[in-house]
């Protein structure tokens, strides 16, 4: 099988196309008023805070997690008539419509793409996959089997973010050139600690499934797995996924980047977290080469801090030719003119059309057979910025990128850290080639 690049996803994927089988029991049913029937993995806090979106338009049908003290309070907060702790059982089921992947993120891809394997439509969390190579391979997963798979950016789907694109678009600021993104806030220390035994309720083996097999520890367990290479992305991955997605989505940039560099480190926390805490990240985009082509990014990340640009933890800038504008997911909006004066009551000419939210927007696109607005080859361009980040810290070298082969350049160390290694004795979700 060829290597997929984001040409060939762009190829095949120019219409999501749909299949008959794979959506028209769905709309078949929507038009006789049923809801499709959805089974979620991993019953965290994530899943909890979806379910609302979900719980007008679908059926909640399995409740699915390893851990079996928080698979059985999903299943009473949702009414889910199963519980398992395998993802295969809901798959299995040939009444599921679709799964919601609120896992860890070393789980994101690899059950998202045996979702789509089995015909399933797929809400997959950010970032939707661990690493860059699985990103590639859920966009080809969910290509060849025709099905519908939504990125949990919900910014996709708010009307101030959404409206504020739409007046990017329309010139409001001139043409953009630079976007800049953040996420400041102030984590807590996790400490250090050893291995141990996981809790009696907890099946741990399939807690850590396809990644690297490492013993318990309290501290790289429920959502302290975030800052550990195994199992997470950083920060950079967790919230800044969000800020970044915004930020290219402003600058109107696909695909990869030609050039990416990161410094950052931990200068603040002095506990087991192996990501950064603190990181400064720059992409660049050539376009065809030309004066007012070229387009930037920047992302700056500190999670020790509470003083907030614009008094906001979370945000992005743009910088246009005609001005500045600032928007953040917290309900902020402000513009600037090219005399650096406030333009009061900005709003777009023409308001985005949008669904009640990211989850029905979902829903739509599958009893539809249309592309949803985060449909997964944005969510992996998006993504593979963390994922390129993340590398330039951990190597400590900024990296030259080639983006129509997906290739980093005269960089061994690094072109490894496009992929991972799985466990040694192998695992039934490790995604395949």
């Amino acid at each position: 099988m060829p290597k997929p690049t984001r040409r060939n996803f762009i190829q095949s994927g120019a219409a999501i196309g749909l299949s008959a089988v794979s959506y028209s029991r769905i709309a078949s049913a929507a038009a006789n008023g049923a809801r499709p029937v959805v089974g979620f993995v991993g019953c965290g806090g994530r899943s909890k805070g979806l379910l609302g979106g979900f719980r007008d338009d679908a059926i909640v049908a399995w409740a699915c997690d390893p851990d079996k003290k928080r698979a059985t309070e999903f299943q009473q907060a949702s009414g889910a008539k199963q519980v398992t702790g395998d993802l295969r059982h809901v798959l299995d089921d040939q009444s599921v419509d679709a799964i919601v992947v609120a896992t860890p993120d070393h789980w994101h891809a690899p059950a998202a793409i045996m979702a789509c394997e089995a015909g399933k439509h797929v809400y997959v969390e950010k970032p939707c996959s661990h690493n860059f190579r699985e990103g590639q391979l859920l966009v080809q997963a969910a290509r060849k089997n025709k099905v519908v798979v939504q990125h949990g950016t919900q910014s996709r789907n708010d009307s101030l973010i959404a409206g504020a694109i739409q007046m990017l678009r329309e010139g409001v600021i001139g043409d953009v050139l630079i976007a800049k993104g953040w996420n400041v806030q102030r984590r807590r220390n996790i400490g250090h600690a050893d291995a141990a035994s996981p809790p009696v309720a907890v099946d741990y083996d399939t807690w850590v499934g396809p990644a690297e097999f490492v013993p318990f520890q309290s501290n790289r367990f429920h959502y302290d797995w975030h800052w550990w290479h195994n199992f997470g992305t950083g920060d950079i991955g967790n919230d800044g996924t969000h800020e970044m997605d915004i930020a290219r989505w402003g600058l109107g940039v696909d695909g990869l980047p030609t050039t990416a560099s990161a410094i950052g480190g931990k200068f603040y926390f002095d506990d087991d977290q192996q990501f950064p805490d603190t990181a400064t990240c720059a992409f660049q985009w050539p376009g065809d080469g030309k004066v007012g082509q070229q387009k930037q990014l920047i992302f700056e990340m500190r999670i020790w801090s509470k003083n907030y640009p614009h008094n906001c933890d979370t945000g992005v800038e743009f910088y246009g030719t005609k001005g500045m504008m600032f928007v953040s997911k917290r309900g902020k909006l402000s513009v600037w003119g090219d005399s650096n004066k406030l333009i009061p009551n900005p709003a777009p000419k023409q308001k985005p059309k949008l669904a009640r939210n990211h989850q029905v927007d979902f829903l739509e696109a599958i009893s539809a057979g249309h592309s949803p607005t985060a449909e997964i080859a944005i969510g992996h361009d998006s993504c593979s910025l963390v994922h390129l980040a993340n590398i330039c810290l951990r190597t400590g070298r900024s990296l030259t990128i080639d983006p129509q082969q997906e290739t980093i350049q005269n960089d061994t160390e690094a072109t490894a850290l496009l992929g991972r290694k799985y466990r040694a004795d192998g695992h039934w979700s490790v995604p395949g080639v």
